[in-house]
């Protein structure tokens, strides 16, 4: 793989990594300020809270899960396997990996991936 390719997705995993991790800080903060919030509030006001904190739960662990592939992407450029499929041992195409710079698969094997469960 060209390492001038290879450096440019470092920089962008580098940044998608710092963006998260900002993101993750704002939402806990959000969390933590929904959570202490110890007003009277009646039951429609509860539930949407509720709805809130779960929510902010659900992003923060998409979130999470994002920022562990992330971290496996850069960790396969410092052991140079980054750019191949982790199943099939093929070069993953320069495009899929500009879209999606932590990409496990080629795009034919994520498909039969996605076909199996289905």
């Amino acid at each position: 793989m060209d390492r001038e390719f290879v450096d440019r997705m470092k920089e962008k995993l580098l940044q998608m990594k710092s963006e998260i991790i900002q993101n993750l800080i704002h939402e806990d903060e959000d969390f933590l300020e929904l959570a202490s919030s110890n007003d009277k509030k009646d039951l429609v006001d509860a539930a949407s809270s509720d709805i809130d904190k779960k929510l902010l739960s659900t992003l923060s662990a998409q979130e999470v899960k994002r920022l562990n592939l992330i971290e496996a992407a850069l960790s396969r450029i410092e052991n140079g396997k980054y750019g191949y499929c982790l199943k099939t041992g093929k070069p993953i195409p320069a495009e899929r990996l500009e879209a999606i710079p932590y990409a496990l698969y080629t795009i034919e094997y994520q498909n039969e991936l996605e076909r199996r469960n289905r």
